[in-house]
């Protein structure tokens, strides 16, 4: 039997969630579609949101789901110099990303979205060159008036509906392991090592819990992920004696798109949301707080789409152009950042983290920052010399260093 819905979401990460929830609770009947047996699991990153876009979101993080909260960052070069990046009150939380996957999925299904786990989407259902619903592993079929694609780092539904696939040289390999202590590491400060001895393309990363424990994990574009977290864990000559001792608890791997977002987010019948659209920061690799702000959109478009019953690419271009609205300007700016970042040698960033040393960027950057909005950052930032506009948009980028 063929089951009827208004909405179809596949994947119950927390953008497609968000998006089940913003379109439920403005009356839609919704269906989330989730190939694993529970939400949430496998656990795929760190969980190191910034606290104001949360607020902004009005996402309230529950108490079982908040693992530490972070005032700053600390900078490791190639050559061992070393940035500190201090602000008064927390700036970032950790958190549980299963917990907090899970209560994105309560909010939607309280608000009237039926979760289906365990149901993998094979691919889409067209009817007359429309998205017209889903086929199901096993031969079930789902119909709908529109598909939300929220799979994440995928380009399946994408390429069905005849949109642009990511591009796979521009996807990391992340990899990060949970460890049950960790030495002379500031509990309220997360760890960032540059290099591309230490990870090629990308950057490291010691993210503590307030209990000792901590998430260790890299991202490259270039050779395996785990040979060169294995290396960063034992050889690393800082992190190397601040995990000696330690015993890893978990640990998992993750892709992460830096290209930007896909040209084009919308086909006749289909939108796409968070890290299958590439709505992520090219500088960091974090979706969450962007993909969610997209998934509230694209929750808000569908329901209108609905109430309209036009479901044509022309009405859905609304969903990119208020996305744009939204965070284009920043996505545009981190990529071109991305673009600069990997031009640097290993030399040229010790540099400028001596610079941003000798220039005192913490304080500039602690006044004007916004550690997601970070393009809009620079605006007030042009009434000083270039240089260190430059050097402190270069620190900043790293202070969100997982925030997926």
């Amino acid at each position: 039997m063929t089951k009827k819905t208004d909405i179809i979401v596949v994947g119950a990460g927390p953008c497609g969630s968000y998006a089940a929830y913003n379109a439920a609770k403005l009356g839609a009947n919704v269906t989330v579609y989730e190939s694993h047996k529970t939400v949430g699991a496998p656990k795929h990153c760190a969980g190191h949101i910034n606290i104001k876009s949360l607020q902004r979101l009005g996402i309230k993080v529950p108490k079982q789901a908040l693992e530490n909260e972070i005032k700053g960052a600390v900078f490791y070069s190639a050559a061992g110099n070393k940035f500190i990046l201090r602000c008064q009150n927390p700036v970032t939380y950790v958190l549980d990303r299963e917990l907090f996957d899970k209560h994105i999925a309560e909010l939607a299904e309280n608000a009237g979205a039926t979760i289906e786990l365990n149901s993998p989407v094979k691919s889409l259902v067209f009817d007359s060159g429309c998205v017209k619903g889903v086929s199901l592993k096993g031969g079930k079929t789902s119909e709908s008036k529109i598909v939300i694609d929220a799979e994440g780092c995928s380009s399946s539904l994408l390429k069905q509906a005849g949109l642009h696939g990511l591009n796979s040289s521009m996807v990391a390999r992340g990899i990060q392991a949970e460890v049950d202590n960790v030495k002379d590491v500031n509990n309220d400060m997360v760890e960032v090592y540059l290099g591309n001895n230490v990870a090629p393309g990308f950057f490291a990363w010691i993210i503590p819990r307030k209990d000792g424990s901590a998430k260790v994990g890299l991202a490259t574009r270039h050779g395996d992920p785990q040979v060169f977290l294995k290396n960063f864990m034992t050889k690393h000559p800082v992190a190397s004696k601040k995990l000696d001792g330690s015993k890893t608890t978990y640990i998992s791997a993750h892709p992460i798109p830096l290209e930007g977002p896909i040209p084009r987010t919308y086909a006749n019948g289909f939108l796409a949301v968070g890290d299958s659209a590439s709505q992520v920061k090219a500088t960091t690799g974090g979706g969450v707080v962007f993909g969610l702000t997209c998934a509230e959109v694209a929750g808000n478009v569908a329901v209108e789409a609905v109430n309209r019953q036009d479901f044509s690419e022309e009405f859905l271009s609304t969903y990119q152009s208020r996305w744009k609205k939204l965070v284009g300007f920043d996505l545009s700016a981190m990529l071109q950042m991305r673009k600069m970042l990997d031009s640097l040698s290993d030399r040229r960033i010790d540099r400028v983290i001596d610079l941003a040393n000798m220039f005192g960027i913490d304080v500039l950057l602690e006044k004007f920052g916004d550690l997601d909005f970070q393009g809009r950052s620079l605006i007030p930032m042009i009434r000083y010399p270039a240089t260190l506009a430059v050097v402190g948009y270069f620190v900043f980028s790293y202070l969100t260093s997982t925030q997926r």
